[in-house]
């Protein structure tokens, strides 16, 4: 079950050490293990629109239905970057999460996105969704100010501090402007509630220092890097391709975990045009609602300053989801 009261692991003699880790509030909910507090096979999910910018609601049902259910996933994350949460309000983003519990909640470890750039308003999310039932926090780096990183350090600390919800980081510099120095994540992991961190950065040599010092949990946010990430020690994916290829993703961590490197490794080229696809082409929100149309699930609309896919996008990502042996809605 989703436990993360659970989450300390095995560090290294005279890392950091967790602080009271039993003060992490355990939830009921069917995934998470000590080393994978929040499942493994997650994906930032899409929040869709209808034509005239309105949240589809039982779209957002029938969508994280169809992750569970259908593409293998343990947990999903409810308004991140792909969740177009820069555009929803706050009661959207309520709503959302409400929706998705409901949905799936009792089956699949559910991470509500609290992260912006104003801590005092992070900490109003987070609050609200400890309200609403929400397992956990996703938390990103506060982006367009480019705070130094005491100022990093004290906003996730208080965003932490809010709630009896673990948390897990989001170190995204293409898109927040400045990394969680490796530094600032060796003191991060003292929290007794940051449990985790989903990588975009892409060094791969600083996650495996912090992973050997300290014991916070790693999960690849770059689809392009998931099988390195695995073989240096995460425990599972936050994807975006996850749309369409979750469980061929859930199989390749299977694969890893069991010592079947090749099978993974194989499943990792298996799916490649797929992630190129989705994740090379344009952003990846859009991209990921293409997809999901593609394989017969209503993604919806995206909303400004977002746009729908073009005709060519779309014919592009048709090539790509069936060079990665995807089965398309019309095949």
């Amino acid at each position: 079950m989703c436990s993360p009261g659970d989450t300390g692991h095995n560090g290294v003699a005279g890392s950091y050490t967790r602080r009271d880790p039993g003060s992490v509030r355990s939830m009921a909910s069917p995934t998470g293990t000590s080393d994978a507090p929040f499942g493994r096979m997650l994906t930032a999910m899409v929040t869709p629109f209808t034509s005239d910018g309105a949240v589809d609601y039982e779209g957002v049902q029938r969508i994280a239905a169809y992750l569970v259910d259908e593409q293998r996933h343990d947990g999903l994350v409810i308004s991140g970057t792909t969740g177009e949460s820069p555009t929803t309000t706050g009661e959207e983003k309520d709503r959302i999460l409400r929706a998705v519990i409901e949905a799936v909640g009792d089956r699949a470890c559910v991470l509500a996105g609290a992260g912006s750039n104003d801590t005092h308003h992070s900490v109003e999310l987070a609050k609200a969704a400890e309200r609403a039932g929400a397992h956990g926090l996703l938390v990103v780096t506060p982006y367009y100010n480019k705070p130094p990183q005491e100022g990093v350090f004290q906003h996730f600390t208080a965003v932490a501090d809010a709630t009896g919800l673990p948390v897990m980081l989001y170190d995204i510099p293409g898109r927040s402007g400045i990394p969680i120095e490796t530094a600032t994540l060796l003191r991060l992991a003292q929290h007794p509630r940051i449990v985790a961190v989903k990588d975009a950065k892409g060094d791969l040599f600083g996650g495996s220092q912090v992973m050997m010092a300290t014991d916070l949990v790693f999960y690849s946010g770059d689809d392009l890097l998931n099988l390195p990430w695995l073989s240096v020690g995460a425990a599972g994916f936050v994807s975006v391709a996850g749309h369409v290829i979750g469980a061929q993703l859930a199989s390749m961590i299977e694969f890893y975990r069991s010592g079947d490197v090749a099978g993974a490794l194989e499943t990792h080229r298996r799916v490649l045009p797929v992630v190129a696809g989705i994740m090379t082409r344009t952003q990846g929100a859009i991209m990921a609602k293409a997809a999901l149309k593609l394989v017969g699930q209503e993604g919806g609309h995206v909303r400004l300053p977002l746009v729908d896919a073009t005709e060519e996008q779309v014919a592009m990502l048709r090539t790509d989801l069936v060079a990665g042996g995807v089965k398309l809605a019309d095949s």
